[in-house]
């Protein structure tokens, strides 16, 4: 008798401690999803980003080289020519500032599909886990009614007796 209390003492506790493990794990599953989320968020600003560096990297091209056809068609013009030099100028050095950021978030973004890909395998080894100890836990309620049922029917075979 003290033995099955004993042992369903123990199978409390373990089930408590299954029950506790499954909790950190649903909390740990939440804050990757998040994280993930965040992630994706970040991706898609990125993307966003990118196709407006993009678009920014084209009007610049088409304005460097109207910028280098009005050049040359006002030759005759110092002035005017001084001025539209400096413009190229400006609009090489936007572009090339345009093209570093460009690389940049082209980096980051592979860096953040790297992460991403990484936290989806964690969430994944996660949900594993997660399954492996619900299905632990129901193992051990299972053997727990079990027991309460063979406690049940040795309370009544002794009263019998």
């Amino acid at each position: 008798m003290d033995k099955i209390k004993e042992r369903m003492n123990a199978l409390r506790l373990e089930a408590d401690d299954a029950q506790g493990k499954v909790e950190e794990l649903k909390t740990k599953v939440k804050t990757l999803e998040q994280e993930n989320l965040s992630k994706e968020q970040e991706i898609t600003s990125l993307n966003h980003r990118n196709q407006l560096l993009e678009a920014e990297i084209e009007k610049l091209e088409t304005s460097l080289k109207e910028a280098k056809d009005a050049a040359s068609s006002s030759a005759q013009h110092d002035t005017q020519n001084e001025a539209l030099q400096r413009r190229l100028q400006l609009l090489e050095e936007e572009a090339e500032e345009a093209d570093r950021n460009l690389r940049e978030t082209n980096e980051k973004l592979r860096q953040t599909d790297v992460k991403a890909g990484h936290y989806e395998r964690k969430v994944q080894a996660l949900e594993s886990s997660r399954d492996q100890w619900e299905s632990k836990y129901e193992e051990m309620a299972k053997k727990y009614t079990d027991l309460q049922k063979e406690l049940h029917e040795l309370e009544v075979s002794i009263s019998n007796v």
